[in-house]
């Protein structure tokens, strides 16, 4: 959607966008095929063939993290991800000089409208356009006045990510033998805004329904498989799922598929990496013509001298192969890079170009018993990467923070681009090692194992009449590490100088899947998008876990719901929260941004004990105040 203004600079009249987000805002929530509402307008985001980067730098787009991108190819076949050029910041615009050619073309969607004076469902194609002036659609209907329409609030979807409008004449006449010569279809709502009170009427045949009926899984229609966001050639493919009234604005009309990992050394494959940024200008070239070609251009001496002719040719002709070592998994990549984390020295610098900077500290004595390692994060960079999305359901992500391609309906953001809209995080944090030593000990106490159980009852409780029902229960030490990373962020945020909103969390949890590793940690940390790092609050307050750690285990002990909330039990809980023990907003919630989880996989009961508990099932036992 564009409309008509002028420059800034030239006052000439030219098309100006009809709307703007922040550029990270494209990478998750208004990513490709997310539904936006603009100021006069209801869009879909177009696929990434729209997207358009005409006189943008080519520096400031291109994100290079070779090791996530070779994570996302190997999970899902589908990416066919280019050697280069393969992550790319979404485009941005200047405010000064707005223009079409830059920026991301929304189309119009939903294209059925209701008159805002008698309540009549239009089609896009039966009313006038939009009037430059204010850019809306009246319709002439019986008030003294054209009255204005506004796009409808309810469309068709399905569980594999298809989109569509509502056939709303076959749902004004579903059961209906005969079909009407003449629909005229109004959407009547009730004074009270109750929804199992919204009907479409027919004036032309009297019939009414009521919208309720298309909720759920029970629909009597059937998806057309229709994906608006992508290329006309593109937008249709075969489906057979029920479709099930979606309110645009609802919560589950997207789910972005984004998975992040920190720019950490791989020494399994650092030649490998630097080698791969120039294999486009290698291939085809016989051995003889590739190796003068590395002798002899500037821009390749910086490797020769680093590493020898012999091996950075060596790792081209792997490369152009496909024979580079294989990746670890993402984080336990991550992990093994803070656990080999040398200690801080007084007076120590770090270089600018360094996009990873981690430095052990000293455990307190008193948290000896509980904690393994404290390791402050100077310096880290995030890579956030999109490569998909759901509707409906939200996915679910295992310990690596990867998505499994057999368990999820993953809707694409292309039709055939070789790219994926990333961004970057610069930021700092606090990694915590929990004593491996203390957790086997814990974990083998009965009353742990009873309370994992009844966890377990929950999660296969919140699964029943899923498709994807078969993921593995995550255990009890993932609920302890995710409650701890929760309670620790509301007591770091009160000295840090951060909120906690501005607090992420990041789990490492193992074994998991074919992963042997044992992880057992969390990485509390801030970052801005576009911007060069933070200003240290975080990581001094790693210096001081011990105290925080104090607060935040009698933050824990206590919630002001309790005992309702320490005594809840997921499989019987009506409001369907199966996925949480002791956890409410009244102790282990955190704002949404900071979470991995949706405030899920929560137990205070593991941490600390609790009104109502046992003492054995809490890691840290109770607070000494003597």
């Amino acid at each position: 959607m564009a409309r008509f203004g002028r420059n800034k600079k030239s006052g000439k009249a030219e098309l100006k966008p009809d709307g703007q987000v922040r550029q990270s805002q494209m990478v998750g929530s208004y990513g490709a095929g997310s539904m936006v509402d603009l100021l006069q307008h209801a869009v879909i985001v177009s696929g990434l063939e729209n997207w358009r980067f005409e006189g943008l730098d080519d520096q400031r787009l291109f994100i290079e993290e070779p090791r996530l991108r070779d994570r996302l190819s190997e999970r899902h076949a589908d990416l066919d991800l280019g050697s280069d050029r393969y992550f790319v910041r979404p485009p941005y615009g200047d405010d000064s000089e707005a223009s079409p050619s830059v920026g991301i073309k929304a189309l119009e969607f939903p294209a059925w409208f209701v008159c805002q004076g008698c309540q009549r469902l239009l089609r896009r194609n039966d009313l006038p356009s939009a009037t430059r002036k204010d850019a809306r659609r009246y319709h002439e209907c019986d008030r003294k006045k054209p009255s204005p329409v506004v796009p409808v609030r309810f469309v068709g979807a399905c569980a594999s990510g298809h989109l569509q409008d509502l056939p709303w004449v076959r749902v004004a006449h579903m059961g209906e033998e005969t079909r009407c010569p003449a629909p005229e279809l109004y959407l009547k709502e009730d004074p009270s805004g109750d929804f199992s009170k919204i009907r479409v009427r027919c004036d032309g045949c009297g019939t009414t329904k009521a919208l309720a009926s298309l909720m759920g899984k029970h629909s009597e229609l059937i998806c057309e498989g229709r994906r608006p966001w992508l290329p006309k050639d593109s937008e249709i493919e075969p489906c057979e799922e029920r479709l099930r009234l979606l309110v645009r604005t609802a919560s589950n009309s997207y789910f972005p598929l984004v998975m992040s990992a920190l720019s950490v050394p791989d020494p399994d494959n650092q030649l490998f990496d630097e080698v791969s940024k120039y294999q486009s200008n290698f291939r085809g070239q016989s051995e003889k013509l590739m190796r003068m070609t590395l002798e002899e251009t500037e821009k390749y001496q910086p490797l020769l001298e680093r590493y020898g002719i012999e091996r950075v040719f060596e790792a081209m002709n792997a490369v152009l192969e496909g024979r580079t070592n294989k990746r670890k998994a993402i984080r336990t990549a991550e992990y093994e890079q803070f656990l080999s984390a040398p200690f801080e020295q007084t007076g120590e610098s770090y270089s600018e170009a360094e996009s990873f900077v981690a430095r052990a500290t000293e455990v307190p004595t008193s948290l000896q018993p509980f904690l393994e390692k404290i390791v402050l994060v100077h310096r880290l960079r995030e890579v956030r990467v999109q490569f998909g999305f759901t509707r409906l359901e939200p996915p679910t992500a295992d310990n690596q923070g990867e998505f499994d391609e057999l368990s999820i309906k993953r809707a694409p953001l292309s039709a055939g681009e070789k790219w994926l809209p990333a961004t970057t995080v610069q930021g700092e944090g606090v990694f915590i090692q929990l004593s491996n030593k203390a957790l086997d000990e814990w974990q083998q106490r009965s009353k742990v194992q009873a309370r994992a159980k009844t966890l377990q009852e929950g999660f296969e409780k919140s699964l029943q009449g899923q498709k994807q029902n078969d993921r593995p229960f995550l255990g009890a030490k993932f609920y302890l590490l995710h409650s701890l990373a929760h309670v620790l962020i509301n007591a770091i945020s009160l000295e840090c100088g951060y909120s906690a909103s501005a607090i992420r969390e990041r789990i490492y949890c193992g074994p998991y899947g074919d992963d042997p590793t044992e992880m057992a940690g969390i990485l509390l940390y801030t970052g801005t998008v576009g911007s060069e790092g933070t200003l240290g609050g975080l990581v001094d307050q790693g210096k001081h876990i011990e105290t925080h750690l104090r607060r935040a285990r009698e933050m824990a002990a206590l919630c002001s719901n309790d005992p309702v909330c320490a005594s809840h039990v997921p499989s019987r809980d009506h409001a369907e929260r199966f996925l949480e023990g002791a956890a409410c907003h009244g102790c282990l919630f955190v704002a949404e941004p900071s979470c991995e989880r949706f405030n899920r996989y929560l137990d205070r009961a593991l941490l600390v004990p609790v009104v109502g508990g046992e003492q054995d099932t809490a890691f840290f036992p109770a607070l000494n105040y003597v």
